[in-house]
């Protein structure tokens, strides 16, 4: 009885590590598409990381749909005081 309460535990902790690491946020916010088929490499932080990657093979580079990380905010430039 002992032995089959720690492997339910054990299961059951193997099986929240493995939704933990599946409701991780994607990193790469950008994707690159090869080709005629299609075939997608969604590996890259940034746009221009994509576009030197695809630059003389041909390709594009759109948005992740997967991408849940932090969006990018641009902070309004503070106006100086005129002297």
């Amino acid at each position: 009885m002992r032995k089959a309460q720690l492997a339910l535990a054990t299961a059951a902790g193997f099986a929240a590590i493995l939704i933990v690491e599946m409701a991780m946020a994607e990193p790469y916010r950008w994707c690159a598409t090869y080709g005629a088929r299609g075939a997608r490499n969604c590996g890259f932080v940034t746009l221009e990381q994509c576009r030197a990657t695809i630059s003389g093979i041909g390709g594009s580079c759109s948005e992740n749909l997967f991408y849940t990380g932090p969006e990018q905010t641009v902070r309004p430039k503070r106006k100086r005081p005129r002297d």
